[in-house]
């Protein structure tokens, strides 16, 4: 299969590039810059949500899944794009969200019975929203109440209704009839509720992934997480064939076996979210390794960037982490280029706080990057430091270590094995190489062997600093 060890490029449109002007990146804007990914050398790109939406989350409460938000272009933008980048050999996966439309969709008048509402005149349990508050809200048309695991613009949709399930295989299949090779599944553990509404537990203190607020009080046992999940996963499989589906499941590595019998691929979660500490790192490898099938993420658009979260000095030794393990790998647009978070915008438009993460991309050191010649939606960071044409063709640049680990990869032979070395450093085996990472600031010892590919010059290995060797 093309995906098992592909590296697949994260592109969130409305920051890519613009070709309008109107300061919001586009599908014709995705088109013109195809280029650089083929000379990343990637095999694919995901596009985050390119939906027609209200925007109460960005793209991710959906109006219509079978056609294309105006401000992106129209489906024929994404003909000629699909058309433009399989004649690059590129690879096109789609975002879709099953679980929750918009308010705004159609569906939520046409069919409220695709939808979940209490059987009494109140909210019937305890559970709460993923951004706080209850889970529940009062439909001002009908005196109702309806489910919502996020916004309130969000309402739940019935997978227990099979009206619901034919119509979101209607939408998988829209998408492959048109040329995408593949999905990413959003919010997947929530896909499916306990049919007797109950109170979830307190939570036991156990979860292995950050959760906030009053949605970390409980234990999401009735509310998302059930063994039902297995039909709607099934009923996604057989309307997506052999295209590839990646599941965003919010859980840790223990919990993906049941996803994988039906997904190609779900997110190590573990990895994403872990300090960048040696023990850490490697407690989060390790099963998930074992596991197999997973794709290995360290940063994407809701959570902090790459070189936010282990810091500058430590994004070579990333990089060459996240591209020398084991299956898939997915980078964040910007991560080459060593793009940080930036100050994001207005709340009104970002109630969740996610856009610092969400900064346009930056080709080149113009005012703007690049990226728009009108008024950006969110302001570039710092084009004149870090910008794709001047890391282009340097030898020294993070742009140019991404290219050659992505080319290297091909080469570092089957196999994974964690290897014991000093305090700080991560190392492990694949085939005739090993690969070191030193996760302090002071030196430690190399493996032995002929350099492959080193983060720093120098000898040995230097603080921050990631090396391989063939044995």
């Amino acid at each position: 299969m093309w995906w098992r060890d592909a590296v697949v490029y994260q592109i969130y449109p409305r920051s890519f590039q613009d070709s309008n002007g109107d300061g919001i990146g586009d599908l014709r804007g995705i088109a013109r810059r195809l280029d650089h990914l083929t000379y990343l050398g990637v095999d694919a790109f995901w596009l985050s949500p390119i939906y027609p939406s209200p925007l109460a989350d960005f793209g991710y409460d959906v109006s219509d899944y079978t056609a294309v938000d105006p401000i992106f272009g129209r489906l024929d933008d994404f003909a000629a794009l699909v058309q433009a980048a399989h004649e690059r050999g590129l690879k096109v996966l789609l975002d879709v969200v099953p679980a929750h439309t918009s308010i705004e969709h159609p569906w939520f008048r046409e069919h409220p019975d695709w939808y979940i509402w209490s059987p009494v005149d109140a909210p019937p349990n305890n559970w709460v929203s993923a951004f706080g508050g209850s889970a529940w809200s009062r439909d001002e048309a009908t005196g109702l109440w309806y489910l919502h695991t996020f916004y309130p613009e969000q309402p739940d949709l019935d997978w227990r209704n099979p009206e619901v399930v034919a119509a979101m295989q209607d939408v998988v299949r829209f998408w492959l009839d048109r040329g995408v090779d593949g999905f990413r599944i959003d919010a997947l553990t929530g896909i499916v509720k306990d049919d007797e509404l109950r109170d979830d537990p307190p939570a036991s203190g156990s979860f292995p992934l950050p959760l906030v607020g009053e949605f970390a009080e409980l234990e999401h046992v009735y509310s998302a997480n059930r063994p039902e999940v297995a039909d709607a996963l099934t009923a996604l499989r057989e309307a997506a064939g052999d295209a590839l589906l990646i599941g965003e499941v919010y859980l840790g590595t223990a919990g993906y076996p049941r996803f994988l019998e039906h997904l190609d691929l779900v997110f190590a979660f573990e990895l994403l979210f872990s300090p960048w500490e040696a023990e850490a790192l490697r407690a989060a490898i390790g099963p998930a390794a074992e596991l197999g099938r997973v794709a290995w993420v360290m940063s994407n658009h809701d959570f902090d960037r790459l070189a936010s979260r282990v810091g500058p000095e430590n994004v070579r030794a990333a990089a060459l982490l996240l591209l020398t393990l084991p299956g898939a790998a997915f980078v964040y647009q910007g991560d080459e280029i060593g793009l940080p978070n930036g100050p994001g915008g207005e709340l009104e438009y970002d109630r969740a706080g996610r856009d610092g993460l969400r900064h346009p991309m930056q080709w080149d050191a113009g005012p703007n990057g690049g990226f728009t010649s009108g008024k950006p939606w969110l302001p570039p960071i710092d084009p004149a430091e870090q910008n794709v044409e001047a890391q282009r063709g340097d030898s020294g640049s993070l742009l140019e270590l991404y290219r050659r680990l992505i080319a290297l990869r091909r080469e570092l032979g089957e196999g994974f094995r964690l290897l014991d070395a000093e305090p700080g450093v991560v190392a492990y085996e694949r085939g005739d190489h090993t690969v070191s990472i030193n996760t302090t600031a002071e030196d430690r010892e190399p493996p032995a062997g002929a350099v492959v590919l080193a983060t720093h010059p120098g000898e040995g290995l230097p603080p921050h600093a990631g090396v391989i060797v063939k044995k």
